[in-house]
């Protein structure tokens, strides 16, 4: 049986990733589904690349303290309320996910006011703000392994990954350098910032590029949207041999640039590491110290802990140079990570959400099936 979905996922590619995976994986299953999204430049550049995708954006607006940014927050939420009523009164959808972030709310509290069935999906280790309030208003929830949700009794909760887009698949890494015109025979370092952008890791690059490639090191950096320019540069190898960095401030082949990379050098959103357990790329993770309820830092302990790479914490940069090029040129270390995360790459989280929420639109009672976690390994 067919149903439609109405998935909220915009304001950030950590969320708006894994709503178009979940969507990509309704359409094939024979399910519609349309996908809110802000109206933020990074859901505009990334929903551009699905045509055959339905995407409207919602208003909306994150949530802050500030006089002015509260009063935005609740004005906008307000407006997105009244939309997304209408929206599911033309739509008429089967049941609501929610990924997370500040497009949630409105067509949550709408399906629960209109009677349709919600899920929501945590990718964090921590979950947020938008889970723990909204979670009182769903009958799913999706839970990282190992992550608990206290006080919510007879919620139906699921044990599982984070979708990733199917184009994010490892590639042989001779085929995605050739993609990418690097160099076979030089190590590779890709960093990333998030679709955000990350200032730190971009300065860290900045001043460390032509050490790096005088130890023959090349460079891909990610630099964020508005945070810098496409572009190449070259410096002298000790051998003689150039060296090359390049720089663009959004990728559209992400799968691509970690299948070619040695190394990923990242923050620790959610998305990007299941896109590395996806991958099976090595990584060292500088979690951003400011995010909410200090999630990246859960998230990356945790990636550590299955010996999918190391975590320095951002005061530590100014030995990171050394680190990288002790793992870099570990290539004993570096296929022990990919071990650890061919392991942690095993289980088909879309699919464990798929059949769940076919049932759940179909109204068929629900039977309780917990995952347990992995047991921590280090490296």
């Amino acid at each position: 049986m067919s149903h439609t979905f109405v998935i909220a996922c915009g304001g950030t590619g950590g969320h708006l990733s894994p709503g178009i995976a979940l969507a990509e994986a309704l359409v094939t299953h024979g399910h519609s589904a349309t996908l809110l999204i802000s109206h933020k430049k990074v859901d505009a550049r990334l929903s551009e690349k699905y045509p055959l995708l339905n995407f409207v954006r919602v208003p909306s607006a994150p949530f802050g303290w500030r006089p002015d940014v509260h009063l935005r927050f609740h004005l906008r939420q307000t407006q997105g309320l009244l939309f997304s009523m209408d929206l599911l009164r033309k739509l008429k959808p089967n049941a609501i996910v929610g990924f997370g972030g500040f497009t949630n709310a409105g067509v949550v509290l709408a399906g629960r006011f209109t009677h349709v069935p919600v899920a929501l999906h945590e990718a964090n280790r921590v979950p947020g703000r938008s889970t723990r309030v909204l979670s009182r208003l769903a009958k799913r929830l999706y839970l990282p392994p190992g992550v608990r949700l206290p006080g919510r009794l007879g919620l139906m909760v699921r044990h599982t990954g984070l979708p990733v887009r199917r184009e994010i698949v490892r590639l042989p890494r001779a085929e995605a350098r050739a993609q990418l015109g690097v160099d076979q025979t030089q190590k590779l370092l890709v960093v990333l910032g998030g679709s955000q952008g990350a200032g730190p890791l971009n300065r860290w690059v900045e001043e460390n590029l032509s050490a790096l490639a005088h130890e023959g090191v090349q460079v891909w950096c990610v630099t964020g949207m508005g945070k810098g320019e496409v572009g190449v540069k070259q410096f002298p190898g000790r051998n003689g041999h150039a060296v090359r960095s390049w720089q663009e401030p959004f990728s559209d082949r992400i799968g691509v640039l970690m299948s070619a990379a040695d190394l990923v050098l990242s923050r620790a959103g959610a998305g990007t590491i299941s896109e590395l357990v996806e991958c099976e790329t090595p990584a060292i993770l500088i979690p951003f110290p400011y995010a909410a309820d200090n999630h990246q830092q859960a998230n990356a302990v945790y990636f550590e802990q299955q010996g999918g790479g190391l975590v320095i914490p951002e005061t530590g940069m100014q030995d990171l140079r050394q680190e990288v090029l002790d793992v870099v040129f570990n290539d004993w270390l570096l296929n022990k990570f990919r071990g650890n995360l061919r392991r942690m790459s095993r289980e088909n989280s879309i699919e464990t959400i798929v059949h769940d929420l076919e049932d759940l639109a179909a109204g068929t009672p629900p039977t309780r099936h917990l995952r347990r976690a992995p047991a921590p390994q280090n490296a």
